[in-house]
């Protein structure tokens, strides 16, 4: 939580300002009790003499000390949430940014659940537990040490009650906040999964019907939420104990208080407004450490919230980029993978086993093989978003290690297996390939990638807006829409991975013959012969290893995996071409 601090820094006024006019709010809520001793012992007297000025007096006195600290309040409220807001604005924009460093090895660990539930609930709570931290946290000492000292000066041996109530309650307090801590980062963690469960079954719900697992998952559901509602009843039931135990001690402080000055008061020791001075004075620490035990509370979870978030952004993303480009070769291979070989972290096994082959500029190399080959992992290792446990990758003859994140990822035009696109109209989308592209370029790159029909279909044309997801799409036209995406920017090496599985074949073969006339290097991913067949190169794979190389005709001959593909494929693939 510490570490989260230097995200106040632009904040140092408004976390000075705060409690510094709730220290004033305290300092004359303390002089109450004070003047409504002088009103009973003094003005209620002379009042019955017919002099009612001393009344006045202590009721504008009164009236005048509640507008100052009201005045007082609202200032250090406006300051204290200004500083709050600033401070989750901060973190959300640091652990943002962070996530966006990080790897796909680090994305892969952390899980997305948990990241969302960083970005939300737990910034929530760390900007609530500032806000009232920076309202109350000195507030409430000043009141509860003010009001004993203010009573020792009323009358110094009925104040023992408060040396000892004050203790009592600190023992209570704390006791309770070091036990409720613990319980409240597993109440985080029960948090996570259940919105990980909330996820996954909101985005496969068409599965989840599909397959008529409702009950089952919603079975699923229940056990993570009720695990979450026990964890909350536990940790709620020993923070519920803060306010039972602070009352009982404070009015027990209060009934000794009343019981000890009853004989005093008769003898003329102790008048009757210091009794009501030094009773307000405990009522006001009873109030005050009733929203002690809150805001200790508060703490606690903006704490624990605040460890969660301190642990994502103390992770050191795995890789790091150099400054400077490096120099190429031009007669170099476009790609390069000199026994290359990668393990997931936690595997049991490699992906890829000793992967060596080149690509040269302009060449279209098909990658072929099984489900569960290392098809994508091989074509991932190519822009960095995993760095291979062994060997060499390279681009231009200098290897991807070398190259700063931008300047490498600028080369690439990369089109995911799952058609990723989002909320905002066409244009918008496609300038995520090329920010300044003109229209005739967006307009350029759909019709390479066969899109052109659903832009003109759209009366709105690139202005035609997407819902979240591109759900207003259907899977094809998402496919496509992508495709143009990675085309827009003009890439040295386009990546498709699986990228016309929705295509219907002629749309996939007039995207593959509108590919053969670019100049990059181009990458195709997938299970279709008829997607790779016309392919200057073939990389067949099987079980993370690369067991032939050659064209489609070479491949037939020579290749018994490529062929068994072949044969499992021929008279779907021989009708599409």
């Amino acid at each position: 939580m510490k570490k989260l601090f230097v995200y106040l820094k632009d904040y140092k006024k408004e976390c000075v300002v705060a409690p510094l006019f709730k220290a004033l709010e305290v300092a004359f809520e303390l002089l109450v009790p004070l003047i409504m001793a002088y009103i009973i012992d003094s003005g209620i007297p002379e009042g019955e003499k017919g002099n009612i000025n001393p009344i006045v007096i202590g009721c504008l006195v009164l009236l005048a000390l509640g507008v100052i600290g009201l005045s007082c309040t609202l200032i250090a409220q406006f300051f204290s949430a200004n500083a709050a807001c600033g401070f989750a604005k901060n973190i959300k924009a640091a652990l943002f940014k962070h996530v966006g460093d990080l790897s796909y090895s680090d994305l892969d660990k952390l899980g997305t659940s948990s990241l969302v539930t960083n970005l939300t609930s737990d910034v929530n709570q760390i900007q609530t537990g500032t806000n009232l931290t920076l309202r109350l946290f000195l507030r409430s000492p000043l009141v509860v040490f003010g009001a004993m000292i203010m009573a020792f000066t009323v009358d110094a041996k009925a104040a023992v009650s408060f040396a000892v109530v004050i203790p009592a309650l600190a023992v209570v307090v704390f006791g309770i906040m070091l036990a409720s801590m613990p319980l409240y980062k597993r109440v985080q963690r029960a948090l996570s999964r259940v919105l990980r469960r909330t996820r996954e079954n909101l985005g496969g719900v068409r599965v989840v019907r599909a397959f008529c697992h409702e009950d089952e998952e919603v079975e699923a559901f229940r056990e993570e939420n009720d695990f979450l509602t026990k964890c909350q009843k536990f940790v709620g039931r020993i923070s519920a104990l803060l306010n039972p135990l602070t009352y009982v001690i404070v009015n027990l402080g209060i009934v000794w208080l009343l019981w000890s000055s009853t004989a005093r008061v008769e003898s003329g020791d102790l008048s009757q407004g210091e009794v009501i001075a030094l009773w307000n004075y405990m009522s006001q620490i009873l109030v005050e450490l009733v929203k002690l035990a809150n805001l200790i509370i508060t703490m606690t979870k903006a704490a624990a919230c605040g460890n969660r978030i301190g642990e994502v952004l103390a992770i050191t993303p795995s890789q790091s980029y150099p400054a400077e480009a490096p120099t190429e070769n031009a007669d170099a291979p476009a790609v390069a993978f000199d026994g290359v070989s990668f393990s997931y972290e936690g595997a049991g096994a490699e992906a890829l086993t000793d992967i060596t082959f080149s690509a040269m500029r302009g060449e279209t190399v098909g990658i072929i093989g099984g489900t569960g080959s290392g098809k994508s992992t091989l074509i991932n290792l190519i822009p960095r978003f995993y760095d291979a446990t062994k060997g060499r990758v390279s681009v231009n003859g200098a290897s991807v290690l070398d190259y700063p994140k931008d300047t490498l990822l600028g080369k690439i035009g990369i089109v995911p297996q799952k058609a990723v696109l989002f909320s905002g109209s066409i244009r918008e989308n496609l300038l995520w390939g090329k920010p300044d592209a003109t229209e005739e370029e967006c307009y350029l790159a759909l019709e390479k990638a066969q899109a052109l029909d659903v832009v003109k279909s759209k009366g709105e044309g690139l202005d035609y807006l997407l819902e979240e997801g591109g759900k207003n799409l259907s899977g094809g036209q998402r496919q496509r829409l992508t495709i143009a995406r990675a085309l827009v920017r003009n890439p040295e090496i386009l990546i498709l991975d699986d990228a016309a599985s929705a295509l219907d074949l002629a749309t996939d073969a007039a995207l593959r013959r509108a590919l053969a006339k670019e100049e990059c290097t181009v990458f195709i991913v997938s299970q279709r012969i008829a997607s790779v067949r016309g392919a200057d190169k073939i990389l067949v794979l099987d079980d993370g290893e690369l067991v032939a190389v050659g064209t489609h005709e070479t491949l037939l001959a020579s290749s018994e995996v490529y062929r068994e593909i072949y044969e499992s494929q021929y008279k779907r693939e021989e009708e599409s071409v």
